[in-house]
């Protein structure tokens, strides 16, 4: 462990035997699980013959072409296809994998929000997103013939090579290697952050009003995509952030906020999901798969509990403080209409 204590600007250094990142901010960081020693060896796991039968392949056969993966060779192609998609399907469902949570603040705070968005910021400053997952929808949450979700892979290196290694959880790595990650691919293919983050600036669904954006929980979502799109730290204050928030992604839904105001539906996104009765595309873990229930839930639970009525809850990010607060007279209806169970 290596402790980061914060003097003041213009800035300090997290050291580590193999880890060196300087950054600026007041806020101290306790660096934790930031895995160097050991290397994780990627092994190519084959399905036996016997278990792969003709349903599986047909199954496997259409969640690709629902999901496509998107890597350094085929990046301009598929944002050119995204900026066509985007003129009719503008509600755009989020999900993001990145390596985990390798540092804690601490210090004084004025709220356990404020705690809370200092964690994230201290995370994201540390870490690089690993995968990001886009799925287009309609008003009525139909998506385009074919594909429907373009899951983006990102540079990753989990080994030591000359430029740089980066910093991960080690939990979190093994979930994602569980999940069918391969971070071999990742070092080798991945798309340059700065590279999507031009191409995205220039899609049509960033700085855009008429662009909805659907997220679970997802306060590390946005804050990984703010890291990209402004090439910057995340700012100190959280309003701050929020207000970086609202200049990219000017209409966002959280899912998870949501859930806080029908009493019934808990747990992650698998739970709800099992409990909208909604089925997955995809493997759990990856983030084209979750953005694409992701999106699927937000619609459900709109038709459910909320008769339509949901843009008062717009802004809002679960866990963290929110720029204005959601309109209570409709919350209320809702309640009493018996639309939240």
């Amino acid at each position: 462990m290596a402790l980061v204590d914060a003097q003041g600007m213009p800035g300090y250094n997290v050291e580590d035997k193999k880890w060196r990142q300087q950054f600026n901010s007041p806020v101290k960081c306790l660096l934790i699980d930031i895995s160097f020693m050991e290397r994780l060896k990627i092994k190519l796991v084959t399905m036996p013959a016997a278990n792969f039968d003709l349903m599986t392949a047909f199954k496997c056969i259409k969640e690709d072409n629902v999901i496509k993966n998107v890597w350094n060779h085929n990046l301009h192609e598929e944002f050119r296809i995204i900026r066509q998609v985007v003129q009719k399907y503008q509600w755009v469902a989020m999900d993001t994998e990145f390596p985990g949570v390798v540092a804690r603040p601490i210090g004084e705070f004025r709220s356990t929000a404020d705690y809370q968005y200092q964690l994230l910021r201290c995370n994201v400053d540390l870490l690089r997103i690993i995968q990001l997952g886009l799925t287009f929808m309609d008003e009525n949450g139909k998506t385009p013939p074919g594909c429907t979700t373009w899951q983006f892979n990102f540079k990753f290196n989990l080994q030591s090579i000359v430029d740089r290694e980066d910093m991960y959880a080690q939990d979190s790595i093994d979930l994602l290697q569980n999940s069918g990650l391969q971070f071999r691919e990742h070092e080798e293919h991945g798309i340059e952050p700065i590279e999507f983050a031009e191409l995205l600036m220039s899609s049509g669904i960033v700085l855009m009003d008429n662009i909805k954006w659907l997220s679970f929980h997802s306060g590390y979502d946005f804050g990984y995509l703010l890291k990209l799109l402004t090439d910057q730290n995340l700012p100190q204050d959280e309003n701050d952030f929020f207000e970086s928030l609202r200049l990219y992604f000017p209409k966002v839904y959280d899912v998870k906020y949501l859930m806080k105001l029908c009493k019934n539906l808990k747990g992650g996104l698998q739970e709800v999901a099992d409990q909208l009765e909604l089925r997955r595309v995809g493997p759990q873990h990856q983030a084209g798969s979750d953005s694409h229930l992701t999106g699927m839930a937000f619609f459900k639970i709109k038709e459910i509990f909320f008769d339509g009525n949901i843009e008062s809850t717009s802004g809002h990010l679960y866990g963290l403080g929110a720029p204005c607060s959601p309109n209570s007279n409709n919350i209320q209806e809702c309640v009493e209409n018996g639309n939240s169970p």
